[in-house]
């Protein structure tokens, strides 16, 4: 009888102990990863503003998906591989969705982690493919 007492003290002190003890850490597997590139909206000001600074580029879009957001210009002229840079939604400049074959005038931006690679930014159509018809930003 003595045994059945003391099993509900013991479960009480259990129970302090635990409600007392710091919440244990995240395991590193669900802690988010940043994402490796960097938007319009994360990027820092002086990045954007470097990026202003430098030189001007011209490529034509390879491909672009409105609906996910990103796409490829391969540049007029290739330095260091440089095959395609990639191109977020965010950093197109001006009111109309760009289409294949469209020229474009951009900046570069490094990507991070790493900052081997390059991503366009500032990119602003300098001139539509003939025969397309090019969709607004508004437009659904």
């Amino acid at each position: 009888m003595s045994e059945s007492k003391s099993m509900p003290d013991a479960q009480s002190m259990n129970n302090a102990q635990l409600t007392a003890s710091p919440t244990p850490p995240k395991p590193a597997f669900l802690t988010p990863l940043p994402h490796p590139f960097k938007t319009k909206r994360t990027r820092t000001v002086s990045q954007s503003e470097r990026a202003l600074e430098g030189p001007t580029f011209y490529g034509v879009i390879q491909e672009f998906c409105r609906n996910r957001g990103h796409g490829f210009i391969i540049p007029h002229v290739r330095e260091n591989g440089d095959e395609r840079l990639f191109v977020h939604i965010s950093d197109i400049d001006g009111e109309y969705v760009p289409k294949v074959g469209d020229e474009v005038a951009f900046k570069k931006v490094l990507v991070p982690p790493k900052k081997e690679k390059y991503q366009a930014c500032h990119v602003q159509i300098v001139h539509m493919v003939a025969g397309q018809t090019h969709e607004k930003w508004d437009s659904s």
